[in-house]
């Protein structure tokens, strides 16, 4: 019974960790936690009601995805990402992304496309609701399985990468302002054009799309640095 009881605390520390690491997402995509900016775990802990050990622990995951990077003795930078950066990342996402969207489009069954339309309709109706979270992940889960439908797992893995580093700040703003749905409904246009096998067009919208995403990320970074200010909840311990 006692390895019973260690499992069971395993898992409520795992899911704690979670819910902490969820709650810091939310919070660097409404810009909450700025670029730049650094936050010691203690004091995170603190605005988030929990200890300083899911902080540390969540902290780590979003390191290990470059959101982060540690500071010895002071906590955790959020990184930067400059507008050189993200120009190159979005060429290399559009030198990938697009060829691979029209070869898709001539290749993958129909029936594989048509199984893309609920994750493409998931994107809308979050950018509807006001849910970034669940806009982003729709999104990158779109993305990701779309391109994976060309069998060749290192782009994909290549693309996640490129997504990671051109991750979108301070969202809140143009959600706000309702800028983000007409973007989400680029994934129902190309989706639409695919399964027609309208390759000329798809790869056109897929272009437009990642110019899109760009300009939305430029407009985010220009927001009032007002909108910086911790505001974090505290998290729910189920």
């Amino acid at each position: 019974m006692g390895d019973l009881k260690q499992h069971s605390l395993i898992k409520a520390q795992e899911r704690l960790r979670d819910q902490v690491g969820h709650a810091l997402r939310a919070a660097l995509i409404a810009g909450e936690l700025r670029p730049g900016s650094i936050y010691s775990a203690p004091g995170l802990a603190a605005e988030l009601g929990v200890s300083a050990t899911p902080v540390r622990e969540a902290m780590l995951d979003l390191a290990r995805e470059g959101l982060v990077e540690p500071v010895r003795n002071k906590g955790f930078r959020i990184t930067e990402v400059s507008e050189r950066e993200l120009d190159q990342c979005t060429e290399l996402r559009t030198l990938i992304e697009v060829p691979t969207v029209g070869r898709v489009t001539e290749t993958a069954d129909k029936e594989q496309l048509e199984a893309l339309r609920p994750l493409a309709e998931e994107i809308v109706t979050n950018a509807r609701e006001h849910n970034l979270i669940g806009y982003l992940e729709a999104d990158r889960r779109f993305h990701l399985t779309l391109l994976g439908l060309a069998g060749n797992d290192r782009l994909v893995e290549t693309v996640g990468d490129l997504r990671k580093r051109s991750r979108l700040y301070g969202l809140t703003g143009l959600d706000e302002a309702g800028k983000l749905v007409s973007s989400a409904e680029e994934h129902v246009e190309l989706l639409d054009l695919m399964i027609a096998g309208d390759r000329q067009a798809a790869e056109e919208c897929m272009t437009r799309h990642l110019g899109h995403v760009r300009s939305l990320w430029a407009e985010a970074r220009d927001e009032p640095v007002e909108r910086a200010a911790g505001r974090l909840g505290p998290v729910r311990k189920n």
